[in-house]
């Protein structure tokens, strides 16, 4: 992979808040033409640097506004297993993040629900999953701040946001 320049920079943070916006809308944002923007972009994506353009959906607008950070400790620790246990979470849709921890706790998930209940449906589903020896639940109150942005080091930024 090449290292980023200061244009290539521009182009990734202008993305990531927008990713909708063009060629040639991201080309005058950084002080280039389309053809070298759209190069620009294309090789960040084929470097993976970029790795998909996505909306963000409001969670509660659409019915899903219970967010609870599941901690989890498993009895084994075997490769076969965790690799079963791991596709085997990942395919539960109600799971956005999907932690493997250090230090008391071995994973830790980010799920949304429409409500206890639907928390109650999806713990049932994860308990049949594997052999758990604790599951920790742990609702958010309040959504403070929420950020797909990295805190990309820009030229002229002091405190790299």
């Amino acid at each position: 992979m090449n290292p980023l320049d200061r244009i290539d920079l521009q182009l990734l943070d202008a993305l990531q808040h927008d990713g909708s916006l063009s060629i040639a809308q991201l080309g005058e944002r950084v002080g280039l033409s389309s053809t070298p923007c759209w190069k620009r972009v294309k090789r960040l994506e084929d470097e993976g640097y970029l790795e998909r353009r996505v909306a963000i959906v409001n969670r509660k607008k659409v019915g899903l506004p219970i967010t609870v950070f599941v901690s989890l400790r498993i009895a084994r620790h075997d490769e076969r297993w965790l690799a079963q246990f791991a596709a085997a979470v990942t395919a539960l849709p109600e799971v956005q993040e999907f932690h493997r921890m250090s230090g008391d706790v071995d994973y830790l998930l980010k799920v949304v629900t429409t409500s206890i209940e639907g928390y109650d449906a999806f713990y049932k589903k994860l308990i049949r999953v594997g052999e758990l020896s604790g599951v920790s639940s742990a609702f958010s109150m309040e959504q403070i701040k929420s950020s797909t942005a990295l805190p990309l080091a820009l030229p002229g930024r002091q405190d790299g946001a």
